[in-house]
């Protein structure tokens, strides 16, 4: 028997009674690390939602895989998977004959030509220092009026 800390608690485990625990589970999907008991590999977070009743979200997949290890089993990191190769492009004489296939010739296409766009309207004119708009001296002002009684 063992004594191991999961999500701060304290649990004390034994191989034979991981392996009892899920001798008739069915495993899921794994998409992050993996650990092997008996003949199936299991994810390490449903071998801890089971052995330790606790919810998955509660401790790390790196608490379990140190308790597991700990007891014995062998983990297995995340898989990765083999990156897919990409398409190998198409040969230069089956593209020109795709063209002439599509086109009925192999003359190079030619883009339209778009007209011009129209000119921009002449920018107005605006106030000038010397018209006064900007001399403080030539602002109105404000009438003052007389206290209410």
């Amino acid at each position: 028997m063992m004594r191991v800390t999961i999500a701060g608690v304290f649990f004390y485990l034994q191989a034979s009674e991981v392996e009892s625990k899920m001798s008739n589970v069915k495993p899921e999907t794994i998409t992050t690390e993996s650990v092997r008991i008996g003949r199936r590999n299991y994810p390490v977070k449903q071998v801890g939602a089971l052995v330790t009743r606790q919810d998955p979200r509660d401790f790390s997949t790196g608490e379990i895989v140190r308790a597991l290890t700990q007891l014995g089993f062998t983990c297995q990191p995340k898989a990765v998977a083999a990156p897919t190769p990409a398409p190998e492009p198409a040969p230069l004489a089956d593209l020109d004959s795709s063209l002439t296939s599509d086109w009925g010739s192999s003359a190079p296409v030619i883009p339209p030509v778009l007209p011009a766009p129209a000119p921009s309207p002449a920018p107005r004119d605006l106030p000038s220092a010397s018209s006064g708009f900007l001399d403080p001296s030539n602002q109105p002002q404000a009438q003052s009026q007389p206290p209410v009684v």
